[in-house]
C-alpha cells in the first residue's frame, strides 16, 4: 500500500466541504505564486457541488487558473448529465468565470474517436496539476475508471501514451471519457472525497491487496508518486 495517504474525518458534510474549499484555495494560490498558473482537474457528481459554489465567490487569481474535469459522460454539454454543465453552473460564474476551462467533450460521435483530440487539449495545460479532486463509487470506481468497463485496461495502463481514454461502463448509461490513470497521477496532490459508511468500507477494502482492475481506485491508493488525502464523513 502507498505510504502517502492521509485521512481526514469530519463530523458532517459542511465541515468536509469547508475543508475542501480551503485546500483548493490554497492549491490555487500556491500554484500561481510559484509558477504563475494553477491547474486543477475536478470531479463531477453531486458531492462537490457545494464546494464549487463556495469557490465561485472567492477572490482568487482566476484568470491564472486552468481547470478541466477528471471525466465526462459522452452527452451534449447542455445535457443535465454533463459534468461540464454542472461545473459551468456551479463554479464558472462570478469571480471564477475568468478561469480557463478545458472541456473533455468534442463533436466526435464516440469518445473513442475523441481520445487523440482531447489528449492534445490536455497537453496544453500546465502539468503536473496542482490538485486533482476525485470521488469514488460503491463499486470502487474513480473518475470514469469503472470495473468491468470496456477500455478500462488501456485507461489504467501506466505506460499508456494518451491522457484521455474512452471507457464504456458495464452498467446502464452513456459512454465516458476519462483521464487515464497516468494522467491523473500527474499531480502534486490528490483529494478523494468519500461520504457514508458504505463508501468507507469500500475504501478500506481497496486499501488491501487485490486486482486493480476489479477496484480501480486502487490505482490511486497503491502508488507512491502523489500524496492522497482522503476526506470522509459518515
Amino acid at each position: 500500500m502507498a505510504n502517502r495517504i492521509a485521512e481526514r474525518c469530519f463530523t458532517d458534510m459542511a465541515a468536509l466541504q469547508s475543508a475542501a474549499v480551503e485546500a483548493i484555495r490554497s492549491a490555487i494560490l500556491a500554484g500561481v505564486a510559484a509558477r504563475g498558473t494553477a491547474s486543477l482537474a475536478l470531479s463531477g457528481g453531486t458531492t462537490p457541488i457545494p464546494i464549487y459554489e463556495a469557490l465561485s465567490h472567492l477572490d482568487l487569481p482566476w484568470s491564472q487558473v486552468q481547470l478541466t474535469l477528471t471525466d465526462e459522460r459522452w452527452v451534449p454539454v447542455d445535457d443535465p448529465a454533463s459534468n461540464e454543465a454542472m461545473v459551468r453552473r456551479t463554479l464558472l460564474k462570478g469571480p471564477a468565470a475568468s478561469a480557463r476551462f478545458t472541456s473533455l467533450k468534442c463533436n466526435t460521435q464516440t469518445p473513442e474517436a475523441a481520445e487523440g483530440q482531447i489528449d492534445g487539449a490536455l497537453r496544453a495545460l500546465a502539468q503536473p496539476f496542482d490538485l486533482v479532486l476525485l470521488g469514488m463509487g460503491d463499486d470502487a470506481h474513480t473518475a470514469s475508471l469503472f470495473p468491468g468497463g470496456a477500455g478500462l485496461e488501456a485507461a489504467m495502463d501506466l505506460t499508456g501514451p494518451l491522457k484521455a481514454r474512452a471507457v464504456r461502463p458495464a452498467i446502464d448509461g452513456p459512454a465516458r471519457l476519462s483521464l487515464s490513470l497516468p494522467a491523473l497521477l500527474q499531480s502534486r496532490q490528490m483529494i478523494l472525497l468519500l461520504r457514508g459508511t458504505s463508501k468507507w468500507a469500500v475504501y478500506q477494502d481497496a486499501l488491501g491487496d487485490g486486482p486493480v482492475l476489479e477496484a480501480p481506485v486502487r490505482g490511486i491508493l497503491h502508488q507512491n508518486q502523489v500524496p492522497v488525502t482522503v476526506y470522509w464523513t459518515p
